[in-house]
């Protein structure tokens, strides 16, 4: 009986002491509402694919093509709901398409012939060319679907305007004509184009994504718990009252979680390659320089983090609410664009998510600088932002 009894003090001492440190009682409360809340509006059961961006090259002009564009900028999937399925962007041919895709403008696109309308009207069979977003297989296969679907559709409205046109003038046909019976059935056919040779595995979707998770996880933890460790187990203050900058504790400690991220990535990158056949169709560098990147958006959260948490167990809990939303929200497995237009507001607002796209492009279509520039600078304004309010807080902390 009296183990019962010493066993509850100790259960209840414990449950005191969580109960003492408010900021990890608010996290232990807010973090399953959150999840269930989130995961609940990212996995909709609905059809959620609506205004993907893609676009079209009409090399042609003509009425036939002008209408083939049209039926496909007016497609919707759902008769009773007013959205369209695509929000179509207009370039002027198939490289114009693909350098947009690299660039994550569209999430690809359809180029139409220069001699369109004219290889219709002479019945011989016309062919457009669907370009993919490789870096993207769930959108992709749903828009090659889509787009492959609209063409056979209206090619059947061709060919039954042509069957027409035909009947009509049977007496005037001249009969040494030369005319195909496929052209007349199915006068407009497609073939699917990619960016790169071959066509990447849902692997070589996700490896980018993982590769900078783990990376980033890795250094958020790291840094927390060397900081937290530290000041529980009093060995900061020694560190304190040495005559070294407070500012070169700080970016050391950072420097040590970018060194183990960096080495944490290139294992991740290795095994990919080795085990999984990813192949790397852009700079390596470049891929090495993002990661880099990336790091240093976060070592300012990490600080920050590690700063206002009391404890270790408090700055771990607060770093699993950061990083199990970004394991959803930032693209890693499940595409950005089939989510709620409100949690693609938010997928935007997470470092990661530029990091993992900035990443794809590299590693899956082989964009160079150009195109990565703009999360390039995202990530640097974030990283700059977050240690400036996290290294004066940290001083301030640590003063007390």
């Amino acid at each position: 009986m009296k183990m019962f009894a010493d066993l509850w003090q100790i259960a209840k001492k414990d449950l005191l002491e969580f109960t003492r440190d408010r900021l990890r009682l608010v996290t232990f409360v807010i973090m399953p509402m959150f999840m269930m809340i989130m995961v609940g509006f990212i996995f909709p059961n609905q059809n959620t694919l609506k205004d993907i961006p893609i676009g079209i090259a009409n090399e042609d002009g003509g009425q036939i093509s002008q209408n083939f564009t049209s039926t496909i900028t007016n497609l919707k999937l759902n008769r009773d709901k007013p959205d369209l399925a695509f929000e179509v962007k207009t370039y002027s041919n198939t490289d114009a398409i693909k350098e947009a895709i690299k660039s994550q403008q569209i999430s690809g696109g359809i180029d139409i012939p220069a001699s369109f309308d004219k290889q219709i009207a002479s019945s011989q069979p016309a062919e457009v060319t669907i370009v993919q977003d490789q870096s993207n297989p769930q959108i992709s296969q749903m828009v090659d679907q889509i787009l492959s679907q609209v063409v056979t559709g209206f090619s059947s409205q061709v060919g039954a305007q042509k069957i027409g046109q035909i009947i009509a003038s049977i007496p005037a046909t001249n009969p040494t004509a030369s005319i195909s019976v496929q052209s007349i059935i199915a006068p407009v056919t497609s073939k699917i184009e990619g960016i790169i040779p071959g066509n990447p595995n849902y692997f070589e979707f996700v490896a980018p994504g993982i590769m900078a998770m783990i990376v980033m996880t890795a250094v958020l933890t790291g840094l927390a718990a060397s900081i937290s460790r530290e000041k529980e187990q009093g060995t900061l203050d020694g560190i304190l009252i040495s005559p070294i900058n407070r500012l070169a504790i700080i970016l050391g400690k950072a420097l040590s979680q970018s060194i183990r991220g960096l080495a944490q990535g290139a294992i991740v990158l290795l095994l990919a390659f080795l085990l999984f056949g990813v192949t790397i169709h852009g700079n390596i560098l470049l891929v090495a320089l993002l990661l880099l990147l990336g790091i240093f958006s976060f070592v300012g959260l990490g600080i920050l983090v590690s700063s206002v948490a009391a404890e270790q167990e408090t700055a771990t809990q607060l770093l699993f609410m950061f990083q199990f939303p970004m394991l959803f929200l930032s693209g890693v497995f499940f595409p950005i664009a089939l989510m709620p237009n409100f949690m693609q507001k938010i997928a935007h607002v997470i470092p990661l998510t530029y990091a993992i796209n900035a990443i794809r492009k590299v590693m899956v279509l082989g964009a160079g600088f150009t195109a990565v520039r703009t999360e390039f600078l995202i990530l640097l304004i974030f990283g700059v932002v977050t240690l400036a309010i996290s290294v004066p807080v940290f001083k301030r902390v640590i003063t007390k």
